[in-house]
């Protein structure tokens, strides 16, 4: 059984780590700082430390110093892309911005583990002939269905390649599981996966984050900065929701892809780098092209082989075994082991569309997991009717019409009928994002600006050009 150790000051975070880790599978001590982890066990001992960025006293990355033989892997919640390039640089073997998403957390230590067990036996592996490039898809993907089983096959062709990869599909359909995969498939496993969500980066910045920028090179940059693309360099690089890059970052990724270098922002030299190019959109790139909002050299560069990763409404079959999955997680987490679904609930289940995908089943399960009276969940529990997903409320000021500046979509387009959550937000914003910032949007709305980024990524309504 591998050992882990939980380094975090954060109790909360400390305890449901140390229970998902344990529920599958791994033995895992803890600690609430550096000096505590170092001063209570032989480090060295240990498989695989997970630590938090910023702890009480010594950086989480000065465990890297303390235990050179045991891979680190980082948590961060602090401007997280900056951090990833630093952690990467003092030697971490993978980060996780925070609060991550529980497969993604499987997924790394997973991936971590086996490739540090490899690392480990080189005679063994080269004597048994085994793949030296990383864990099977289906490992990190769940899929029964015909589709998802092509998927699996086209990662297992392509991994082992250094052919750029275009993944395409919706939101909640685990693309960033499938770059993941790609990734630990390959022979750049035991270098570093750097992702980017292109979209969560403001446009100014954006250029500066990706490429690095030399110090003076604008108002604020007091000092030189490595880029991500460099800090990925020997790995590969993710580029989620690439469709929302601005042009001048979609030269200088050409440039990268074409001659494979980089030059930071105020500099004058090119410097060379060896990164494997996965990106992933939602969008159609190729209709962007056609309006000038995506270049079409650079849709042709990142389209050598693309893999469409189908919505769940299309995955006969997966969705009850989906749903087991998450139901057993849950009943670990809540401690009922009896959890199950009645059959009219999977009936439903299966005859709902999902348009929130497979990320929308695990809330539906989650939440109905919390509602249940008992250990059983039923059809109304599962509130499929009612679409769900960022905690927000209509401000009844927008409801019944009396704020004169930004008045509620009007209804009578509905034909008779209300309007549901998605429909009002969709209505709302598009009404007025040309005169109103995303905070302003974000406030009329009750919601935070990351809620609001959430649900235009799951509705597919770009972000406004500025």
């Amino acid at each position: 059984m591998h050992r882990i150790l939980i380094v975090e000051d954060e109790e909360i975070i400390r305890a449901a780590l140390r229970k998902l880790l344990q529920h599958n599978g791994y033995e895992v001590a803890v600690a609430d700082s550096v000096e505590g982890a170092t001063g209570e066990y032989d480090l060295d001992a240990f498989d695989l430390i997970i630590s938090d960025l910023r702890l009480p006293g010594e950086a989480g990355t000065s465990l890297i110093g303390h235990a050179p033989g045991v891979p680190v892997l980082i948590m961060t919640s602090y401007a997280s892309l900056r951090s990833a390039v630093d952690s990467m640089k003092k030697g971490a073997v993978e980060y996780i911005a925070k609060p991550f998403d529980h497969d993604e957390m499987l997924s790394a230590v997973a991936g971590i583990l086996a490739e540090n067990t490899r690392a480990a036996t080189p005679g063994e592996q080269e004597a048994s002939g085994t793949d030296s490039s990383g864990s099977d898809p289906a490992d990190i993907m769940y899929g029964q269905c015909a589709a998802m089983q092509r998927v699996f096959t086209l990662i297992r062709k392509v991994a082992p390649t250094e052919t750029t990869v275009l993944i395409q599909g919706e939101s909640g359909t685990g693309k960033e599981l499938a770059a993941r995969a790609l990734h630990l498939l390959s022979p750049r496993a035991s270098h570093p996966l750097i992702s980017v969500n292109c979209a969560a980066i403001p446009e100014s910045l954006i250029e500066s984050e990706l490429f690095g920028h030399e110090k003076g090179a604008f108002t604020g940059a007091v000092s030189a900065r490595t880029g991500l693309v460099e800090a990925a360099d020997g790995g590969s690089l993710f580029l989620d929701e690439i469709g929302e890059l601005p042009p001048e970052a979609q030269a200088r990724l050409l440039r990268v892809l074409q001659e494979g270098e980089i030059r930071k922002v105020g500099s004058t030299q090119s410097r060379q780098v060896s990164v494997r190019m996965i990106a992933a959109t939602h969008r159609n790139l190729k209709a962007m092209t056609r309006t000038g909002e995506f270049r079409e050299d650079l849709y042709y560069r990142l389209n050598v082989m693309q893999i469409r990763i189908p919505p769940l409404r299309e995955r006969q079959g997966d969705v009850l075994g989906l749903s087991k999955r998450f139901l057993a997680r849950q009943a670990d987490r809540m401690g009922k082991p009896g959890l199950s679904l009645t059959p009219e609930a999977m009936k439903a289940m299966e005859r709902h569309r999902w348009p929130g995908n497979v990320r929308e089943l695990e809330n539906a399960i989650e939440r109905a997991s919390i509602l249940a009276d008992g250990d059983v969940i039923a059809p109304d529990q599962l509130d499929l009717d009612i679409e769900t997903g960022d905690d927000y409320n209509i401000p009844s000021s927008l409801v019944e019409g009396d704020n004169e500046q930004t008045p509620p979509p009007s209804r009578e387009a509905d034909s008779g009928s209300d309007l549901s959550l998605e429909d009002y937000f969709q209505h709302f914003v598009l009404e007025n994002q040309d005169r109103m910032s995303e905070t302003e949007l974000a406030q009329k709305l009750g919601i935070s600006r990351k809620s609001l980024w959430e649900r235009r990524q799951r509705l597919g309504i770009p972000r406004k050009k500025s």
